[in-house]
């Protein structure tokens, strides 16, 4: 049996979801969510949880994946899911134009303009280099900040780049270090 597929899934007060065939909607205060459900899996509500069954032994290897979905829908309209990106070198820099637009300045020739999803926010620090991005669509909030990642990453040799806040990176000498 799955360790965590078998974790029930705590309901909040005002939580709802309705399976549509292999797609659940989760709706709560912050909004309704869609994940997909793979197959050979149910949800049953319980004592205020949800919990994940599989049909058979045969869907063992999505079971843990269908209760982290539904987990993850259901975190994400009661609190939210938020990504934090630093930028760090001389000059770089984003700031917000508008509303769903976030403009990079990182050492090219030209800014560059990062349009937002429907659903995903970003603020700018004072600074303008630490970045948050939030909404409640899990998926979306970590591809948004690994697509605004990939813009400058980090390099090894400098350090500079945008980077998730807390990440560790391990500096290389260059060629004079090496001996």
């Amino acid at each position: 049996m799955s360790r965590i597929g078998k974790k029930p899934i705590p309901l909040p007060q005002g939580v709802k979801y309705e399976v549509l065939g292999n797609t659940i909607k989760v709706q709560g205060p912050k909004g309704q969510v869609q994940a997909h459900l793979p197959g050979g899996v149910k949800l049953e509500t319980k004592d205020g949880n949800i919990n994940v069954l599989r049909e058979s032994d045969q869907f063992a290897a999505v079971h843990g994946l269908a209760r982290a979905l539904v987990s993850n829908a259901v975190e994400g309209v009661t609190k939210g899911w938020t990504k934090d990106l630093e930028i760090v070198g001389i000059g770089y820099r984003a700031e917000l134009k508008g509303k769903d637009t976030v403009v990079f300045t990182l050492g090219f020739s030209h800014p560059i303009e990062f349009p937002l999803p429907t659903g995903v926010t970003a603020a700018v620090d004072a600074k303008q280099t630490k970045l948050t991005i939030s909404g409640i669509d899990r998926q979306k909030v970590g591809q948004v900040a690994a697509d605004m990642r990939s813009l400058r990453r980090p390099d090894p040799y400098k350090q500079k780049g945008i980077r998730y806040t807390g990440e560790k990176l391990k500096k290389k000498v260059g060629k004079t270090g090496a001996k």
